[in-house]
């Protein structure tokens, strides 16, 4: 018998662990194929896009926040991976009516390092999970490391990061790309924000950010949007980043940190 409280508070319970699958958390599906699991996955979104040679043969069950409902149902799974954030409160309301759910809800490290450790409980994988987690932690360390410095270390530039353009987005507080800002050792400007604010040109302006990160998602923002954003703010440094290596907090977080060193 497995009994885990999920990152909401919720009860779940298995008889064993999980064996038929549904992932519809991108960062989350990653991490399943990460820990091993092949066959087990039986249902993933369409923006699980990693790894790719693997995710292309499942079953798409929709988008994170436009699932197929009736499509899960018939895939019938043990466990259903999702989060609060991510997927609709509605949806999976609903799907709790059937399977068992585990919902992440994730600002810190220490949030993600315990989603990892509760995945690999409930789907058998404890050694795997707990092989990542130590591998984040020496990634990090490792990041932290380098960042040190004998001398006064640099004030942190006062950085605004977008994700979304018309309108213009960008991330506040309680969330974890505000943490990884803050590991990378970026000031976010919209830190006492909403989670996700809404900004107009002129407030941006008045901001006067030091830096600008265009993310690669939700919003695809590419090169050409960088020639745009420093005819608006001419002052500012304006760089395209790898949304994943922000806001993914599964496995790809090994990855994470050594991008970082890159942009600081």
């Amino acid at each position: 018998m497995i009994e885990i409280k999920d990152q909401t508070g919720r009860i779940i319970t298995l008889n064993s662990p999980a064996k038929r699958i549904v992932s519809v958390v991108p960062s989350q599906t990653e991490l399943l194929f990460d820990l091993g699991l092949r066959e087990e996955i039986i249902g993933v979104t369409w923006f699980c896009i990693h790894p790719k040679n693997l995710v292309k043969n499942v079953e798409k069950v929709g988008g994170t926040k436009k699932l197929d409902i009736e499509k899960i149902k018939l895939l019938n799974p043990e466990i259903i991976i999702a989060n609060k954030e991510e997927n609709t409160r509605e949806q999976i309301e609903e799907l709790e009516k059937y399977f068992p759910i585990y919902i992440s809800d994730i600002v810190s490290l220490e949030d993600a390092y315990g989603m990892i450790k509760d995945v690999g409980v409930l789907v058998g994988k404890e050694a795997k999970s707990a092989k990542i987690i130590t591998e984040i932690k020496v990634a990090h360390s490792d990041f932290l490391l380098r960042k040190k410095s004998p001398s006064t270390p640099p004030q942190p530039l006062k950085t605004l990061y977008l994700i979304w353009q018309n309108p213009y987005m960008s991330i506040g507080k309680e969330t974890f790309i505000s943490t990884m800002l803050s590991v990378a050792g970026f000031e976010n400007v919209c830190a006492e924000k909403s989670r996700y604010p809404e900004l107009t040109i002129e407030e941006i302006k008045d901001i006067n950010p030091e830096v600008v990160l265009l993310s690669s998602e939700p919003f695809p923002f590419n090169e050409k949007h960088i020639e745009e954003w420093q005819k608006l703010l001419t002052q500012s440094k304006i760089i395209l980043v790898d949304g994943e290596m922000f806001s993914w907090y599964g496995s790809r977080l090994r990855l994470a940190f050594e991008y970082l060193k890159s942009l600081t």
